[in-house]
C-alpha cells in the first residue's frame, strides 16, 4: 500500500471513530431501529476497521419469544453469537451481533430458538436491510445493486424474496372489474408465461404469473383468486389463444370478453408478410424485376410513420398488381373498423370487409377473415364497451416485464423470474420499518 494511501486510510479510521462517538451511533440506532426488549450495548469498529459491529443484548427480565408460535416462552439456552446485516453507513459496513436465546415453548412441545423481530428466520440481512435492498434491486439490476452495496447477488436475492412473500401475504386481491391476459416468451425453446393483469383504470398491476400458456396454467389463476371475486369480473382482454379463451368461457362467462386488436393486427401484418415473402420468391424464379426487394417495412409500418423518401417509394409499389398490393390495401381497409362507435356499424363493416377479402384469392388474409368471423362477437365487444378498455395497457406492461429481464440478462430459474416480475409490476405492499431509509 502506498504511504499516502495508509495516511488517509489511519486519517478516516481516526475522524470515523470520532465521528461514531460524537454523533452516537447508539443513539441513532434506538431513534430509527429500536425494538422493546432489546438494549443496544456497544458499538465498535471492526479489528481490521472495515466494518462496525454493533451488539445487542435482551433487555433485563424480556422474555425470549417462540418463533413458531409467536409467543413469549421460558428461556432454555443461549447459543453462540450471530452476525446481522444492517444498512451500511458512511461506506462501512454494519453488522448487529447478537447470541440468539432457545426457549421450551409449552405450546409447541419442543425447544425453539426465538424470534427477534429484526431478522428473519435463518437469513443473515437485517428486515430493514433487506427492504432497503429490495427497493434498490426495482431500480437497478440485481447484479448492480450487489456491486453497489458491497453484497452478494444471493443476498439481493434473499432481500427481494422477503419482500415479495411478505406482500404477496398481505396484499387485498379485491375487487377487481377488468383484467388482461397476455403471453411473454421468456427463455429459447418456446418456454411461455402466462401473465395475468388488473387494468382497471385507477389500478394497473400484475396479479399473477403461471409457467406456460395452457388451460391448466391459467386455470391456476381463478383457482387463487376464488370464484367470489372472479364472478364479479366486468370485464375480460386477451387475444385468440383458444386455451385462454376456453377457460374465460368456463370461469369468466359474466364479463365482457374483449379481444384485443393490437393481436388482430399483429396477425394481419403476419399475413401480409407472408403473402409479400411468397411472392417475391416467385418473382424471382421467373425472372422478374424483384419490384418487392426491400419492401418489408414499407408494407408493414403504418403510413404516419414513414419518412418522405419511403412514402414515394411506396406510391410506386402500389401502381403494380400484385397479391401483395392487393393484400395491402385490404389491411389498410381493415383499418377504418376501429373509428366507428356503434356495434352494429362496426359490425357491417367487418362482414363487408371479410366478405371482399374472401373473394380476393388471398389464401393467409383468407384465414384471417375466417378467423374473424368465428370471433366477431368477442371483436364487437371493444365497441358494446365503448372502447374503454382494450390489451394496451397489458402491452405496456409487457414491454415492462420484457424490460425486466433484459436488464438482468436472464434468469437463471423460473422462480428467481417470478419474484422479479412480482417486485416491478404488481405493486405489492412492503413490510412495516421503523424508520423509512433512503
Amino acid at each position: 500500500m502506498p504511504p499516502g494511501a495508509a495516511v488517509f486510510r489511519f486519517i478516516l479510521v481516526v475522524f470515523s471513530a470520532a465521528a461514531l462517538r460524537a454523533m452516537e451511533l447508539i443513539t441513532i440506532l434506538n431513534r430509527c431501529h429500536r425494538f422493546p426488549g432489546f438494549v443496544y450495548s456497544q458499538a465498535r469498529f471492526s479489528p481490521e476497521s472495515k466494518s462496525i459491529e454493533v451488539t445487542v443484548r435482551p433487555r433485563k427480565r424480556s422474555a425470549a419469544v417462540c418463533s413458531r408460535c409467536h409467543r413469549p416462552a421460558p428461556g432454555y439456552d443461549q447459543l453462540p453469537e450471530r452476525k446481522f446485516e444492517f444498512i451500511p453507513f458512511w461506506g462501512f459496513l454494519v453488522f448487529l451481533l447478537y447470541s440468539m436465546r432457545r426457549v421450551d415453548c409449552p405450546r409447541c412441545r419442543a425447544v425453539i430458538v426465538e424470534e427477534v423481530p429484526w431478522g428473519d428466520g435463518k437469513r443473515t440481512l437485517t428486515k430493514a436491510y433487506m427492504l432497503y435492498l429490495a427497493r434498490w434491486a426495482r431500480r437497478l439490476s440485481w447484479k448492480e445493486t450487489a456491486e453497489a452495496f458491497r453484497t452478494s447477488w444471493d443476498k439481493v436475492f434473499d432481500a427481494v424474496e422477503h419482500v415479495v412473500t411478505f406482500g404477496l401475504a398481505h396484499r387485498a386481491l379485491g375487487p377487481i372489474d377488468a383484467i388482461g391476459v397476455d403471453e411473454i416468451q421468456y427463455s429459447k425453446g418456446h418456454k411461455y408465461l402466462t401473465l395475468v393483469y388488473q387494468i382497471d383504470p385507477a389500478m394497473t398491476r400484475l396479479l399473477w404469473i403461471g409457467r406456460e400458456r395452457t388451460i391448466e396454467s391459467f386455470q391456476e389463476f381463478f383457482t387463487c383468486i376464488g370464484d367470489e371475486l372472479a364472478s364479479k369480473i366486468v370485464f375480460v382482454c386477451s387475444d385468440m389463444w383458444q386455451p385462454y379463451l376456453k377457460v374465460i368461457r368456463e370461469k369468466c362467462s359474466q364479463a365482457l370478453h374483449i379481444l384485443d386488436r393490437f393481436h388482430i393486427v399483429a396477425k394481419m401484418n403476419l399475413a401480409l408478410d407472408d403473402v409479400r415473402a411468397e411472392e417475391s420468391r416467385r418473382m424471382k424464379r421467373e425472372g422478374r424485376v424483384p419490384v418487392l426487394k426491400k419492401s418489408r417495412w414499407l408494407l408493414l409500418r403504418r403510413e404516419q410513420n414513414l419518412k418522405d423518401e419511403q412514402r414515394f417509394r411506396l406510391r410506386d409499389l402500389l401502381r403494380y398488381n400484385l397479391k401483395t398490393v392487393r393484400a395491402y390495401l385490404l389491411k389498410e381497409a381493415f383499418q377504418q373498423l376501429w373509428d366507428y362507435n356503434s356495434p352494429a356499424w362496426a359490425g357491417k363493416f367487418l362482414d363487408e370487409w371479410c366478405r371482399q377479402t374472401m373473394r380476393s384469392r388471398i389464401e393467409p388474409m383468407k384465414k384471417i377473415a375466417r378467423s374473424l368471423r368465428q370471433h366477431r362477437e368477442l371483436i364487437l365487444n371493444y365497441f358494446r364497451a365503448q372502447k374503454l378498455l382494450s390489451s394496451g395497457v397489458v402491452e405496456g406492461l409487457n414491454n415492462k416485464a420484457k424490460l425486466t429481464m433484459r436488464k438482468a440478462y436472464g434468469f437463471r430459474t423460473f422462480r428467481v423470474l417470478e419474484l422479479a416480475l412480482y417486485h416491478s409490476l404488481a405493486k405489492l405492499p412492503e413490510p412495516e420499518t421503523t424508520h423509512d431509509f433512503f
